[in-house]
């Protein structure tokens, strides 16, 4: 088998450190390895595959070496400084910010549901909002077998969404600290505003979501609204999804169907107490489906229950899956 050169901009940090794990237990074909990061981390040393690398610092020359794919985790201000320069140097840059998710150019890739999107990558391959992530996956093979004509989102979200200062927040505020980072406590609380709200009322991640999960369902007549909503778990991001199609449905045979779709573990036994847990996807890469029900308050109304990893998943899974679909369908 052919191995890459393979670097990790970011690798330092909680996604990053993630990103090497996956990498590993997939046993991702590397040749050589490149962990990057801020000027702050580099000269630190990281382990990978029972090895010792020094992180080196990212800057405008480290793509000059032979590297085949970059794993980008260093946030949206790094990812478009560097990402052009990578890609321009031939590098393929896998980005898990949100600078590029919405150019027209850049694919917004999940490998389950758009991977034909990877033929027309220009280098550059964006990585989606990981409350998108998972809801997409769910949802493909519902609209591609009923058409979905509206979607209403309520979001559940880990505070490992929000980096290590999310979690220390929760940790701390537990402990009976203040909190830091967050506009208000967020141990045994809930907090409906993540990222920034805009002139419409919406915030950044809700928008987010209206947003990608049109572009990688390629269908923007889908009607979306979303409230995203920041809940005291560490790990794993719960929704609730509403979803309205043109074609009726048999609930059984949706079961059915998303039983068989892949990346998807359903739990789906509520009378036995069997539904997904945030608990439950702690550290897997599958979505897990469950509470699927019919909603009776409109014409072919379905309601689901998603759950997956925000940080493996939603972010470093769902990287190294598209690297990995490069390679076997050739795009690189």
């Amino acid at each position: 088998m052919k191995k890459y050169n393979v670097a990790v901009a970011g690798a330092s940090g909680m996604v990053g450190r993630k990103m090497l794990q996956v990498l590993e237990e997939r046993n991702f074909p590397i040749e050589n390895f490149y962990p990057m990061a801020s000027s702050r981390s580099a000269g630190k040393t990281i382990t990978f595959k029972g090895r010792e690398y020094v992180i080196e610092e990212l800057c405008d020359t480290s793509f000059k070496k032979d590297i085949d794919i970059a794993l980008f985790s260093a946030g949206g201000e790094t990812s478009l400084k560097f990402s052009p320069i990578a890609a321009k140097d031939g590098v393929i840059v896998i980005d898990n910010s949100s600078a590029f998710r919405m150019y027209d150019d850049v694919p917004l890739v999940v490998p389950e549901v758009n991977s034909y999107d990877l033929k027309w990558h220009k280098n550059i391959i964006a990585n989606p909002n990981c409350s998108t992530i998972q809801a997409v996956v769910a949802l493909k093979p519902i609209h591609d077998n009923y058409k979905i004509k509206r979607i209403v989102y309520s979001t559940y979200q880990a505070v490992s969404g929000s980096g290590l200062k999310g979690y220390d927040d929760l940790q701390n505020g537990i402990q009976g600290g203040a909190n830091k980072f967050y506009a208000h406590p967020i141990a045994f609380n809930c907090l409906p505003h993540i990222d920034s709200f805009l002139d419409n009322g919406y915030t950044k991640e809700e928008m987010k979501m209206v947003n990608e999960t049109k572009k990688i369902l390629g269908d923007y007549d889908i009607k979306i609204t979303a409230t995203t909503v920041r809940v005291p778990v560490y790990y794993g991001h719960s929704e609730s999804i509403n979803i309205e199609t043109e074609k009726p449905f048999d609930v059984d045979e949706v079961r059915q169907l998303l039983e068989s779709s892949e990346g998807i573990i359903v739990l789906d036994k509520p009378q036995e107490n069997i539904y997904p847990t945030a608990l439950q996807a702690e550290d897997k890469d599958e979505v897990f489906v469950g509470r699927i029900r019919r909603d009776f308050s409109c014409e072919n109304g379905l309601n689901l229950w998603v759950v997956a990893d925000n940080i493996r998943k939603g972010a470093a899974t769902n990287a190294v899956q598209i690297a990995e679909r490069l390679i076997k369908d050739k795009y690189i």
